[in-house]
């Protein structure tokens, strides 16, 4: 869960973070959503976390902890994106995702595009019914190789859209 001091990494994250349009990338076919309808589509700015950990070769080496983001409409801030994967709207709708299906980011230093199923809600608002979402246009957020020390953190600024979307029209 987010505290004080993520939000204020957060808040320094989102900052460095280039705003303006955003124009829509054909969605690969891996992610593609038939038969759904797009509900909202929102823009991220925030920051994705990560932990210096060994792995199954015993070498240290990053891996992701968490993301942390602002959910922006035509630049207002309509909620925020966190641990879960969760998406949680000021009207009080959330969704938790589970990654289905991956696509790679247009450079070396952008997180991949995602689709993700939804796995649960809450609340009643403009998520509700949401049954699936896709992350695009991605920029930055990639953190890749070895680290130092086991237990340190590093946050990498990164921007997304959020597509949602619900079967049927």
């Amino acid at each position: 869960m987010m505290n004080l001091r993520h939000w204020s990494i957060f808040a320094a994250a989102a900052a460095l973070m280039p705003c303006g349009a955003h124009a829509a990338n054909p969605v690969p076919a891996a992610l593609a959503a038939p038969g759904e309808t797009v509900v909202a589509t929102l823009h991220a700015e925030g920051a994705q976390f990560y932990e210096c950990k060994a792995g199954s070769d015993g070498k240290l080496a990053w891996a992701f902890r968490e993301p942390i983001a602002a959910l922006l409409n035509e630049g207002r801030t309509v909620g925020r994106h966190y641990v879960g994967p969760t998406w949680e709207l000021a009207d009080g709708s959330a969704v938790v995702g589970k990654a289905a299906a991956s696509a790679p980011g247009k450079t070396a230093a952008d997180i991949p595009w995602l689709k993700l199923d939804v796995v649960s809600q809450r609340g009643n608002g403009a998520l509700t019914g949401v049954t699936t979402v896709q992350r695009i246009n991605t920029q930055g957020g990639a953190l890749t190789g070895a680290c130092e020390k086991a237990g340190a953190f590093h946050m990498t600024p990164y921007a997304a859209d959020y597509v949602f979307l619900r079967k049927g029209s």
